[in-house]
């Protein structure tokens, strides 16, 4: 694991002795330096990016194998030479796996995740990261895969790449999260500042944009100028110039191009650091760019050497001092746009990194609407004008210095928010689908029908519900269709995260549009007791769905069997599918789920697994796991190839290690090779701990019988109980 942290500390001997900013570049076809006569890097340059070695084809290019060793080798050499690393990049709808595009969209959120968290091991820390490269649009031909495999548009149009920002914020909160593109500054300008826009007033802890400023060989100092004032006025966030490069052959035009460019980023108070796409020529992504040929300097690089030395250069200021975030602050609304008259919760989601908080001051339209002192910084902020609304967060710490973070929501004319007839579900419960809130489109639902029709692609609708008991739940939802295709998935939009309720589901062919039948759908997060807001969303149409049917997850008695449908967590990847007269699962390598199991006897155990397989070697693990997080490893299991997976045997076995607790754990089921579907395992008490018996002699069946507190119990009753004296299992 690369888990220093890398210290950002200004070195005369490179060309930036800014301490607010860097003058930065890529690696030159897989290596720090380049050789050729060019100086040596860290002479020149004080931040590096790698040009691929850090993007997910380069590093899984074969799916579950790593290579991190270009990676390494950058990181490393910043780290040798105190200055910053940037990571390039997390999602990107180009240089990503070739794999991936055949597998489902559930399995491929499955593998995204892996890839950050395998990312995450590697470098526990890091000073920044390109989090999403290239969205606008169709920029790249595999923005609509990633678009599906990380939720979709859903409310804002822009949810999944809120989900990419929140997915690497939960891994690194202290680095500092960049959205990059091209074509932001001459072609794509307004489509760019929208995309941005809306991930900032959503709450996405997205902290700079980044230019890449590919695109500017030919541009006006004026037009320039102008650009760049109109993206800061809209964003109000720092920015960088991420892959700065000027394609010109003639060495003259090329200087007196890099004359006008760099100053004009590099002197904006907003800016906060310079990256050049690579300086040697012919070893660029283009070809007339490089600043060194023959290892000689061209007169732009002899340019920039002067003006690094300028007053202008040294002094100008920057908004991430030494290049660190020190303030995360998101301002995140219930909802983007909201009725007159609606109550809006907003939540200013502040961390300081090495300050303390003193209070937070919350505008809107320049009015101090209120001063928090204490966790959670929560605003209900009751909308009574029609209008835009341009939301303020400032942070102020107790050394006095402050932070500040802009945002924005409209309220618009139309009906309230409300419950469908007022009437709030309750959970465990069954929800109708199409008594979703009440409400403007855009705020309650959009696209959606009180009758019962097909849904359409991009088709959401939100209800509010009660959980009346909190724990994990499993969802029966009950769709029909005549044809295979359609998919959906549950979210919340709560005021910290836009959470996945349940993966992505697959709709059936159920035999036609009215032959309606349950799909299980396991809800992967713990649900808290009191209110929620849930939102149905559609991914792909054309199918019926009438009812959603919640369960709370059971917790199992061992001995006993366990329905391997019904796991609490875990479960990423893993399908939920029909099977041996039920639902079963198929568990793929590295696949895992988690049961709230009730140990009722301690001692030595058997096992029965119900199971399938089509393939030779298929095995998966299961142990518990304790309240301390620790774990105890029961066994092994090795499945049979059963010819087809509608062929089931069931599978015996000793468990190995003896359960020697008993009350509440979790068991967990884990495959470590091939896929199988599992029905469930039973677990048989071959031998109890001492002093318990585990039958009951038919003349003791009329006995009195107690608990082990001495109550009386009915018939109804399943545990250890005492009877004539005696302790046994029932």
């Amino acid at each position: 694991m690369m888990a220093a942290c890398l210290c950002i500390l200004p070195a005369s001997a490179q060309l930036s002795s800014n301490p607010n900013k860097f003058l930065g570049n890529i690696t030159t076809r897989g290596n720090v330096e380049p050789g050729g006569g060019v100086p040596k890097y860290y002479t020149l340059w004080n931040q590096i990016t790698c040009e691929n070695e850090s993007k997910w084809s380069s590093v899984e290019g074969s799916r579950g194998t790593f290579n991190w060793g270009g990676a390494n080798n950058a990181f490393n050499y910043a780290k040798q030479h105190n200055f910053t690393y940037k990571f390039h990049a997390l999602v990107w709808g180009a240089q990503y796996p070739s794999w991936l595009e055949n597998l489902s969209a559930k399995d491929r959120f499955s593998a995204m995740t892996n890839w950050f968290d395998h990312a995450k091991s590697q470098y526990n820390t890091l000073p920044m990261i390109d989090v999403v490269n290239e969205a606008v649009g169709m920029h790249q031909q595999g923005n609509p895969m990633m678009k599906e495999t990380l939720g979709g548009g859903g409310k804002t149009g822009y949810d999944w790449l809120i989900k990419a920002f929140e997915m690497a914020y939960e891994r690194w909160p202290d680095a500092i999260l960049i959205y990059n593109d091209y074509n932001s500054i001459r072609w794509d300008l307004n489509n760019y500042i929208t995309l941005v826009q809306t991930l900032r007033d959503a709450g996405a802890p997205i902290d700079a944009y980044g230019n890449q400023s590919h695109e500017l060989s030919d541009i006006s100092l004026d037009e320039l100028e102008r650009v760049l004032k109109q993206q800061q006025d809209a964003l109000k966030m720092p920015m960088f110039s991420t892959e700065l490069d000027i394609d010109i052959a003639d060495d003259t035009k090329q200087k007196l191009q890099y004359q006008k460019v760099l100053p004009a980023f590099w002197e904006k108070p907003y800016c906060a650091g310079v990256t050049l796409w690579g300086h040697v020529l012919g070893a660029t992504w283009v070809d007339n760019s490089g600043l060194y040929r023959n290892g000689e300097e061209r007169p732009a690089m002899t340019w920039i050497k002067e003006y690094m030395q300028t007053d202008a250069a040294k002094n100008a200021a920057g908004p991430l001092p030494g290049t660190k975030k020190e303030a995360s602050i998101y301002i995140r609304p219930a909802a983007q746009k909201v009725a007159k008259d609606d109550v809006l919760p907003i939540k200013v989601r502040a961390r300081l990194a090495t300050k303390s908080i003193e209070k937070v001051d919350f505008y809107v339209n320049d009015e101090l609407v209120k001063t928090m002192t204490e966790e959670p910084y929560i605003v209900e902020y009751t909308a009574d004008k029609v209008g835009d609304c341009f939301t303020k967060a400032v942070v102020t710490a107790t050394d006095g210095s402050t932070y500040e973070r802009y945002g924005y929501f409209k309220v618009a004319r139309g009906t309230k928010r409300s419950p469908y007839n007022e009437e709030v579900p309750q959970l465990p419960g069954t929800i109708n689908t199409t008594e979703y809130d009440n409400g403007l489109s855009g705020v309650a639902y959009y696209d959606a029908s009180r009758t019962l029709t097909s849904t359409k692609d991009g088709q959401w609708m939100e209800y509010t519900i009660d959980v009346t008991e909190e724990g994990y739940y499993t969802m029966d939802a009950e769709v029909a269709a005549s044809k295979t295709g359609g998919m959906f998935h549950l979210a919340e939009y709560s005021l910290d995260n836009l959470n996945f309720l349940t993966d992505y589901i697959d709709v059936p062919n159920t035999g036609g549009n009215s032959n309606f039948q349950m799909v299980h759908c396991p809800i992967k997060v713990y649900l808290t007791a009191g209110r929620h807001v849930f939102t149905f969303l559609v991914d792909k149409g054309g199918f019926y769905v009438k009812s959603l049917n919640f369960v709370h997850t059971p917790t199992f008695s061992l001995p006993g069997i366990v329905q391997a449908e019904d796991f609490c967590e875990g479960g990423d990847g893993v399908d939920v599918i029909n099977g041996n007269g039920g639902y079963v699962v198929c568990i793929d390598n590295g696949e895992w789920m988690d049961y709230s199991v009730n140990i009722i006897t301690p001692g030595k155990y058997s096992y029965e697994a119900t199971v399938s397989s089509v393939v030779d070697g298929a095995k998966f693990s299961m142990e518990l796991v304790y309240s301390d997080g620790t774990t105890k490893s029961l066994v092994p299991v090795s499945v049979p190839n059963t010819g087809s997976k509608d062929v089931y045997e069931v599978k015996t076995g000793k468990i190995r290690n003896t359960i020697a607790v008993d009350g509440l754990q979790k068991l967990r089921i884990t495959s470590t090779a091939g896929s199988c579907n599992i029905d469930n395992v039973k677990f048989v008490c071959t031998e109890p701990a001492s002093g318990i018996n585990t039958t009951v002699a038919d003349d003791d069946l009329n006995a009195p019988t107690y608990n082990l507190m001495g109550i009386p119990v009915n018939a109804d009753y399943h545990g250890i109980v005492i009877k004539n004296g005696k302790k046994m299992i029932k």
